[in-house]
């Protein structure tokens, strides 16, 4: 039973050979069930039952002659390949017929012996033409749509290929950027003699190159460890700003468990700390926050700087891909079935706001 079941739970083309054993066995056997008791009806003996047994026995052989011959016309000419198969099936039909004439002599008449009886041949030609073009035209039709699926299989291949690499390489564009700014803050501190911070920096930069590189540039992580990868790079920063940066997070624990794509919100921070924390002399506070609504998750990343003015523009995010970059991450990850909106309130801040189905299923490979 288990392997019955197991049969039927595969898809049903995945073994070509296995699946034209299978049609083979049942078009005949069903040919054989129609032809036996349409021929019953008409002369229920014995005698006339083996006749149709034969014939279906010939009918199978001649065409697993056929599919093999017409497997090897594969490497031919298209041109050739045409003609082979139509020589093939006219020759096939003859010899079907002509064997069906001597069947028919044995097994239906009262004759001593099989003999060729001329005038059943026009019937039996076009009955057997019949039966095996059809059987020809399912069989290149079976094939020719295995073919199809392959090349779709192959061509989905290559679009998801495609994809991952274009999302591989929105990642990749974020952390040359960041990791110029990190290095630049801690050869200050070195030509400045503060070992011990410049020390500390290093360290907080490894830990968090280790935490991130880690994952696969089109992995899919939960809110929880993007937030982590926040505070991680964020400690960094506040290495150079000191008491100039305030962080805030407020995550609802509905969405913890739900997954984007990896270091999408730390461009977002970046961003936040080079037009708000940067030009204020006070600093300013940079805050996290997600929400669940219904099935979406909503989540915003603010801060408290100067917002924008005619005077002052955000034109790119400090890593220098811009906003560009995580529109096209996220819609890469979710096509149109998201949204990310920008707000501003010129002197009181500036805030992005993203919003997402609500997933905890992995979309792409698991990050590691």
């Amino acid at each position: 039973m288990s392997a019955i079941s197991s049969l039927f739970s595969r898809p049903f083309f995945e073994e070509k050979s296995r699946a034209f054993w299978i049609l083979q066995a049942a078009g005949w056997s069903g040919y054989l069930l129609l032809r036996t008791v349409s021929t019953v009806f008409n002369a229920p003996t014995v005698k006339v039952v083996l006749g149709v047994i034969v014939e279906s026995i010939v009918g199978y052989c001649l065409t697993l002659l056929m599919s093999v011959l017409y497997g090897s016309y594969r490497r031919l000419p298209r041109l050739w390949a045409v003609i082979a198969t139509l020589v093939t099936l006219l020759v096939a039909t003859a010899l079907y017929a002509i064997i069906e004439a001597y069947t028919f002599s044995l097994f239906r008449t009262n004759a001593p012996a099989a003999t060729l009886d001329l005038s059943l041949l026009p019937a039996l030609l076009f009955l057997t033409f019949t039966v095996l073009a059809g059987w020809s035209a399912l069989y290149f039709g079976i094939n020719f749509y295995l073919i199809v699926e392959q090349q779709t299989g192959a061509m989905q291949a290559l679009e998801n290929q495609a994809s991952s690499a274009q999302l591989a390489m929105l990642r990749y564009q974020l952390n040359p950027h960041f990791l110029f700014n990190t290095l630049n803050s801690i050869s200050t501190l070195v030509l400045l003699k503060h070992t011990e911070r410049a020390n500390i920096m290093l360290s907080r930069l490894a830990s968090f190159l280790r935490y991130t590189l880690a994952n696969e540039p089109t992995a899919h992580v939960t809110l929880a460890q993007e937030v982590e990868t926040l505070k991680l790079y964020l400690d960094i920063e506040k290495m150079r700003f000191e008491e100039r940066l305030q962080t805030r997070f407020d995550i609802d624990p509905r969405v913890a468990q739900a997954r984007l794509p990896s270091l999408l919100l730390q461009p977002l921070v970046e961003n936040a700390i080079k037009y708000a924390v940067t030009p204020k002399e006070e600093g300013a506070e940079i805050a996290v926050t997600a929400r669940l609504a219904g099935d979406r998750v909503q989540i915003s990343v603010s801060d408290t700087g100067p917002g924008l003015n005619e005077a002052s523009r955000r034109p790119t995010l400090s890593t220098g891909v811009g906003l560009a970059n995580i529109r096209e991450r996220l819609a890469q990850a979710y096509g149109e079935d998201h949204r990310l909106d920008t707000r501003s309130i010129p002197g009181s801040g500036f805030s992005v706001e993203i919003e997402i189905p609500f997933q905890v299923e992995e979309r792409t490979r698991e990050a590691a």
